[in-house]
């Protein structure tokens, strides 16, 4: 991967001489890496430059300082798109990707010229769900990645996925082995303590798609369907057969989604 400042990052881009509609930013989900976007690379094909970066301490890379907040991770991309002289891009994420792209609207909306909220949710952890994130430190602090990988896995994926899709599993498991005890450790502080974004909803005017797998568990449609309410003119897109990682157990269904989004909203 290449490396700007604290961010590695794969790239796409179109192929021929033709200059690209724009660029296409996406955030991965925790506790993955930016290699879970591989399958949404072939949106080039649409004629978009596609950056997928990967935040700071992931996949092994111990960049200092840690980061202890999303708006760390939100520099952190504003800093790549300074870098590679971006000033506007359809800026997407997954989950904890959501969360950033939410934060990155809220600190420097010029940049953002459409959303995509991938099953993902507005509001900050509750009271249960921060109690939860501390038995998970506990986990890995103790047991590794692999805990995180055997707590997490029924959890990112759908019943479907996990009855008929092994390769999908095992990709996943990867993907979350992929990273040191410390970059978990550090991406679960980062989810405790990000802010309510439910306010900033009914300020986004920019064109905007919330995608939901029918089997997610962790951010359920009911969530979508709360954000597409909030913001006004907003495009939802149920993902059939797919759990909280839409994007990677439906890709096709993901990219058909994003390619009409990019080519009719944006």
């Amino acid at each position: 991967m290449p490396t700007v400042g604290r961010l590695r990052y794969l790239e796409s881009v179109p192929r021929g001489t033709g200059r690209a509609r724009g660029t296409l930013v996406l955030l991965h989900a925790f506790p993955l890496n930016a290699r879970m976007w591989e399958p949404q690379l072939a949106l080039a094909d649409h004629g978009w430059r596609v950056l997928a970066p990967q935040f700071r301490g992931c996949d092994g890379d111990n960049a200092d300082p840690p980061a202890v907040s999303v708006d760390d991770y939100t520099g952190d991309v504003i800093d790549l798109l300074d870098a590679l002289h971006v000033e506007d891009a359809v800026i997407g994420g997954l989950s904890m990707g959501g969360y950033t792209a939410l934060a990155i609207f809220r600190h420097a909306p010029r940049y953002v010229r459409g959303l995509i909220l991938a099953d993902t949710r507005s509001q900050a952890d509750t009271l249960e769900a921060a109690e939860g994130r501390a038995r998970m430190l506990k986990l890995v602090a103790e047991r590794g990645p692999s805990a995180i990988a055997d707590e997490m896995i029924p959890k990112l994926l759908g019943e479907s996925t996990r009855a008929r899709r092994p390769e999908i599993v095992e990709r996943v498991r990867s993907l979350v082995l992929a990273n040191s005890p410390q970059s978990i450790a550090g991406a679960v502080r980062v989810l405790m303590t990000r802010p309510d974004s439910t306010p900033l909803l009914a300020q986004i005017h920019c064109p905007t798609i919330i995608l939901v797998g029918d089997e997610d568990t962790m951010t359920p449609r009911a969530l979508a369907e709360e954000m597409h309410g909030r913001i006004a003119g907003s495009e939802l897109a149920v993902v059939t057969g797919a759990g909280h990682l839409s994007s990677l157990e439906q890709p096709a269904a993901f990219n058909d989604a994003l390619a009409r989004f990019l080519t009719h909203r944006v």
